[in-house]
């Protein structure tokens, strides 16, 4: 078995299609023979399967074959099941085989395991594994094999697929005429790309890795020492954080923030950011508001600096106090609460030379002032944190790839020169980088592999961008850019969602009680 350390270098791998055909083809061109490895991965899958559906009785199994290696899987764990006590039955719609699946299942017909082209016989089955159609699946399927799964999914048996869903693109995610709605995916060697893709998760269940020991110089020999996407782990959130802190500093060292949000319309927003911020640790917090939201931010945010801003006929701020020298910031974030009505306020933030992260109407006005051609003209990290809606108005030339998420917002990334945070029940994070920095040089991507639907609340997304600003604020070093600190903090708010929902419900995160779950989570992955 790999080392700890290589086991966790697996964990955050992402590869597409291609990248996983040439990594394979790799692994039986060094000498691997393909049934060895499709005996080691189907043993795996087995064991997988017995330890969540133990033997208990007369346990019946229902076992999809298709004509490739992801069928040969199939086949290998339907006799090792069948050799355990349970009881097999195969579903195989085509006749035409590759050479070692046949081989394979002309074993299991000698076995006495009963092979059916029509699904209907593994009906009463307790139990369904999905082995029709692994990763790199690029035609839309029909006719009875389509009728087959459409009929599966019906059924109430627990379904689990190797490597992915029959049926999905393994890129985008995309259902391909029809899919399987598995209970339970492995996914084989390495994480694909669907599975960090919104459009896949209703079709594959609770995900798991079967590692399989793919040599890392095989891997970084596809991909690079650095893959471009990277799927985000406890290892890489922990290396980005702003830890340890010199043993001699003080306040003014370990980052200044200005938050800028907030009206009377919205006046939580701006304690949400300051809450999110607080979470971070910055060392310095100021928040500018409306003037009529002083005492409360005051009352709410002690440590804060408070700054009282003019205010427009509609309780927006009108422009920022000329008392006010943005130089002195090492971040800035603006946005949520604002209202349209602070335009000028925003066209200020785009001209400082620290980083700045935007969200909500600070995006909403970015949009209006036509977004790439402003953001061309910044020359420190600017950071976009869209929900769907909001990236639509902002890269109306990248939303053309939706749903295809990871795809537009390397897109928008590429064009922007912005580090692009794409909101959504699998958060996609991109950025432009230099040819240095990646094998495949333009963007390099983070993906957020966890989240819950908890964090579907109002007010959510402002925490989120507090906790941005407050950790791009702070000193970091060449290997920690900023983009990473972004991921992080996007990682961390998911995490912070999924422990409040486990301690309370998915029904009772709201916005503050986020805020609060934010500093056990990174209290533990500072430790």
């Amino acid at each position: 078995m790999q080392g700890k350390h290589q086991r966790e270098q697996i964990e955050q791998i992402v590869v597409n299609a291609q990248q996983m055909r040439e990594i394979e083809e790799r692994i039986f061109e060094a000498g691997m023979p393909v049934a060895a490895l499709m005996e080691k991965v189907a043993g795996l899958i087995a064991h997988r399967v017995r330890s969540l559906y133990p033997l208990l009785g007369k346990t019946r199994v229902g076992v999809l074959v298709g004509p490739g290696h992801n069928g040969g899987d199939a086949l290998v764990v339907a006799r090792e099941l069948h050799f355990q006590g349970y009881e097999v039955q195969i579903y195989r719609p085509l006749t035409k085989l590759k050479e070692l699946t046949s081989h394979h299942a002309q074993y299991a017909a000698s076995l006495g395991i009963p092979c059916y082209q029509q699904i209907q016989p593994l009906a009463q089955c307790d139990l369904i594994i999905d082995g029709l159609f692994g990763f790199g699946l690029g035609r839309s399927l029909s006719g009875n094999i389509a009728e087959a799964i459409e009929l599966l999914n019906q059924w109430s048996q627990p379904i689990v697929s190797i490597d992915l869903p029959s049926g999905l693109h393994t890129d985008t995610g995309e259902v391909l005429g029809t899919a399987v709605r598995a209970t339970h995916t492995f996914c084989l060697g390495l994480w694909k790309l669907a599975f960090l893709q919104d459009q896949a998760l209703e079709y594959i269940g609770e995900a798991e890795l079967i590692d399989f020991d793919i040599p890392m110089k095989d891997i970084c020999s596809v991909l690079g020492e650095t893959p471009e996407v990277q799927r985000m782990t406890t290892t890489v959130a922990k290396a980005s954080l702003p830890i340890p802190r010199p043993r001699v500093t003080h306040k003014y060292q370990e980052g200044h923030l200005l938050v800028i949000g907030g009206s009377q319309q919205y006046s939580g927003a701006a304690i949400l950011l300051g809450l999110g911020a607080r979470a971070a640790g910055v060392g310095m917090l100021s928040i500018a508001v409306p003037e009529s939201l002083k005492p409360l931010l005051v009352s709410q945010l002690p440590e804060a600096l408070i700054i009282g801003c003019p205010e427009t006929p509609t309780g927006a701020i009108a422009q920022l106090p000329e008392t006010v020298n943005l130089s002195k910031y090492t971040a800035i974030a603006c946005g949520p609460g604002l209202t349209l009505d602070a335009k000028p306020v925003v066209e200020e933030v785009l001209t400082v030379t620290c980083p700045l992260v935007l969200d909500a109407d600070g995006l909403n006005i970015l949009a209006q002032l036509r977004t790439i051609p402003t953001l061309l003209t910044r020359r420190m990290p600017t950071v976009l944190t869209p929900h769907l809606g909001e990236f639509k108005r902002l890269f109306p030339d990248s939303a053309e790839l939706l749903p295809d998420r990871v795809s537009a917002v390397r897109k928008a990334a590429q064009l922007s020169r912005a580090i692009v945070l794409l909101k959504g029940a699998r958060t996609a994070i991109a950025t432009r980088c230099s040819e240095k920095a990646i094998a495949n040089p333009g963007t390099a991507l983070w993906l957020i592999p966890d989240s819950t639907p908890a964090l579907a609340r109002g007010g959510s997304g402002d925490v989120l961008t507090g906790l941005l600003g407050g950790l791009v604020a702070q000193p970091a070093g060449d290997e920690q850019p900023v983009a990473a600190r972004v991921a992080t903090a996007a990682w961390c708010h998911a995490q912070a969602g999924i422990l409040a929902a486990q301690e309370r419900t998915e029904l009772g995160v709201d916005a503050f009680t986020l805020s609060e779950y934010l500093i056990p989570v990174i209290s533990k992955l500072a430790q």
